[in-house]
């Protein structure tokens, strides 16, 4: 049975955009929304997995939870899915060495 999905991408090849606006709608710049199944579903976020590269992916989905939906990351992010008991809540991590937000706080002193 066919059940919405949310993808949510930043800094991912073109095609790879044009592989999802074959099945979803990319409603605002790099947010995929759509009606599949569960087997599409899963073989488009295989394709995500696949090319995300230097990129960044979040899948959300309905399934059978406290919360109703499940939470998929690929890529690098700073924000990773945790599971507290039975909820999922998103932790973040340190910033990368040299990046622009660590070169930030340090300057702050």
């Amino acid at each position: 049975m066919p059940s919405m999905l949310v993808i949510a991408t930043t800094a991912v090849p073109d095609h790879l955009r044009g592989a999802l606006s074959r099945w979803t709608s990319e409603v605002v710049p790099g947010l995929f929304v759509g009606t599949v199944s569960a087997r599409v579903r899963d073989q488009l976020w295989n394709a995500v997995t696949e090319v995300v590269g230097d990129g960044a992916a979040v899948l959300v989905h309905p399934a059978p939870t406290e919360q109703g939906y499940a939470i998929c990351t690929a890529g690098t992010r700073r924000r990773v899915p945790m599971d507290f008991d039975g909820l999922t809540l998103m932790r973040m991590t340190a910033p990368p060495p040299g990046s622009s937000s660590a070169k930030g706080r340090q300057s702050q002193g």
